[in-house]
């Protein structure tokens, strides 16, 4: 069926909330010298994206690609949200060289940590990383940040070591948004190996940047992140 831009824009505002108009670009850090400056927001939840995402899920990809591209951060992540369910069985080679080529518009953390881990993570389950790695020293946040995130779902399948390996190069990043998810991804990765995360940690603490570390080890006992964090 075919679905126009105007449609799914009329679905969204009708799920708008006036309250969250306010509240979601300050959440987001909108702000000008910000990492969201001038985005811009509907007032739509997650939950209800979701909603419009799964009743246009048959949108065309030219209408997708007008999606991606709209300056309203919903209409962004309800593009995002089509695509990952639309790649709930497998992700095609065609949607995963999509989703890379139009990364500049994964352009805050949520839209990332929503669609990441369900296109690249999933395509590359069995696949070479190498592609990780050149998103790890993208001069756009948004590229290093798909790179770590991604790692989630090779975390849920119990292989770590690009997780711990990406963690590694990008260990010195000069972004807060970077060490939360990096020190995220390390908690993650903890929970299948707890030793490993504690040797990564003990061997890089002297380097490691405060909230990076306290993400990793949230997970560990009271005297062990007293230990950790000294």
């Amino acid at each position: 069926m075919s679905y126009t831009l105007t449609e799914i824009y009329a679905s969204l505002l009708s799920r708008s909330d006036e309250e969250k108009k306010i509240v979601l670009p300050r959440f987001f850090k909108t702000g000008k010298g910000q990492y969201g400056e001038g985005d811009k927001f509907i007032g739509v939840t997650v939950p209800n994206v979701r909603e419009v995402a799964k009743e246009y899920k048959d949108a065309d990809l030219d209408v997708v690609d007008q999606l991606i591209q709209s300056p309203w951060h919903e209409m962004r992540l309800c593009a995002l949200l089509i695509l990952v369910n639309n790649s709930k069985k497998e992700v095609s080679k065609e949607t995963f060289d999509y989703y890379l080529s139009r990364t500049r518009y994964v352009n805050n953390w949520d839209l990332v940590d929503l669609s990441a881990p369900n296109i690249v993570g999933k395509y590359l389950l069995d696949k070479e990383r190498d592609i990780l790695y050149r998103l790890a020293e993208s001069d756009l946040l948004w590229d290093n940040r798909i790179a770590v995130v991604s790692t989630l779902t090779f975390i849920r399948d119990n292989d770590l070591n690009d997780t711990f390996n990406l963690a590694l190069k990008m260990m010195l990043h000069k972004h807060d948004l970077m060490h939360k998810s990096i020190g995220w991804m390390l908690r993650e990765a903890g929970k299948r190996d707890a030793e490993r995360l504690y040797n990564f940690v003990r061997d890089n603490k002297s380097v490691m940047p405060r909230t990076m570390l306290r993400y990793a080890i949230e997970k560990f006992d009271y005297d062990v992140r007293k230990e950790l964090m000294s």
